[in-house]
Order: structure tokens, then sequence, then C-alpha cells
């Protein structure tokens, strides 16, 4: 079994999901939701085959499903999710059987998937947020007229 299956499956993993959507369940916004997660995890593993990037399936989709698992620490504590998140994926990431330089790689990647990674070393991290932006379909969102994002952050385009 891919060691990403293994988080969908991880009692943490359904802890946090389950709590950021009852977190969410009266936003207008974005939601964070597995659906979220998963189409990140997709758009990414295109993205990745189409520009030949030498980062394994396994890594784009752990990134992916644990990328907005710090949401909680966000909403409750007003901890920036990306930093909040970090224990909470590394327990698992741990637990399902990653290793210490690949742990190492994706918690760069969670960390720095609001502001991207252009020009940086961290390939999936650059991935991750390209991926992030491209799933949100603004142009669609019932909340677009009031949402504070700029119009650089919205995505305004139909790519995968």
């Amino acid at each position: 079994m891919e060691r990403y299956q293994k988080i969908a499956k991880h009692k943490k993993f359904k802890k946090y999901i389950a709590k950021i959507k009852k977190l969410e369940e009266n936003r207008i916004y974005c939601h964070h939701d597995v659906t979220h997660l998963l189409d990140v995890g997709r758009i990414a593993y295109i993205r990745a085959l189409e520009k030949h990037l030498p980062l394994s399936k396994d890594m784009i989709y752990a990134a992916a499903l644990l990328h907005d698992i710090g949401k909680v620490k966000q909403y409750n504590k007003k901890i920036p999710h990306e930093i909040g998140g970090l224990p909470i994926a590394k327990k698992v990431l741990v637990d399902c059987g990653y290793h210490n330089e690949e742990i190492a790689v994706i918690l760069e990647a969670i960390r720095f998937h609001r502001r991207g990674m252009e020009g940086g070393t961290n390939l999936l991290g650059q991935l991750l947020y390209e991926a992030d932006k491209g799933s949100r379909l603004c142009m669609f969102c019932e909340g677009r007229k009031s949402c504070n994002w700029t119009k650089e952050e919205k995505n305004s385009r139909i790519e995968y």
C-alpha cells in the first residue's frame, strides 16, 4: 500500500479533517475538506508528470493531503495553518513510514504552500503552491465579492 493511503486512514488525519469540516460548515469561502486536498494532489501530480519533475506520487499526495491540516489551529488559536500544521503533519508522516529526508521536504513544502518557492530548491513546495491555487475556482465562488484575497491570489482560470 502506498504510504499516502495510510495518511488518509490515519486516526489523527481523520480527526483533524472532521474538526475542519465542523469549523467550516457555515463558511461561504473555500473549504479545506478532503475534496480540496485530493484536487490539490491530482493537479500537482498531473503538473509533475507534464513537467517531468523527479517527484513521486507518494510524496506529492502526502504533501497535498496534509497541507491544510493546521486550519484547526488557525481558526482556534490564530496560528497560521502552514505553521500550526507542521507538528501534526510530522507525526502522521512518521506513523505512515516516511523517512526523515522525505519528511523534511514535505514539511518545507507545507510551510511554503501559501507563498510558493519560485526560484527555491524545493520542487514539491512550488508544485504544491501552484496546485493549491489552481484548485480554487474563484470565478464561480458564491463569496467572491466579499473575499479578501487580492486579484493576484485568486484563481481566474480553469486549467485542470
